[in-house]
């Protein structure tokens, strides 16, 4: 039994209009309000560390580098380029046998500098070589 003979079954349907226009003022909203970092303006302050000290080596040299690129392995101090630093590595190291290269560089201090110090004792054949740090240090 139809008690409705006159009236047609309305289809719903949907209005997406009102739906759009929020998300596109969500958006708008969004684009607005963040943000943006430049990475030129990255400040970055090296070196720090956390870690305990290494065990102690028998054999332990320790090549320092200053900000102004000058060289000094044992305490005393070492002038031109990697040949010399080189030198002045198998030097200090005498009769030992595979010692471990401490480089102490300053936070400032160019990465040719360390890399410099890094080929040195590639040349002299030494491969263990770590880095010394402070430990919660700020700048």
């Amino acid at each position: 039994m139809n008690f409705q003979r006159g009236r047609r079954n309305e289809e719903l349907e949907m209005n997406l209009v009102p739906l759009i226009d929020v998300l596109l003022v969500i958006i708008i909203f969004l684009v607005v309000s963040a943000t943006f970092s430049r990475t030129s303006e990255l400040q970055i302050n090296l070196p720090t560390a956390e870690a305990n000290s290494p065990a102690d080596k028998p054999l332990v040299i320790t090549v320092e580098v200053d900000a102004g690129g000058h060289y000094m392995v044992n305490g005393t101090e070492v002038t031109g380029g990697v040949e010399n630093i080189s030198s002045a590595l198998t030097k200090a190291v005498g009769d030992g046998k595979e010692p471990t290269i401490v480089i102490n560089a300053d936070a400032k201090t160019t990465h040719q500098s360390v890399i410099n110090v890094m080929e040195a004792a590639r040349q002299a054949n030494y491969t263990h070589i770590t880095f010394a740090t402070q430990i919660g240090a700020t700048p």
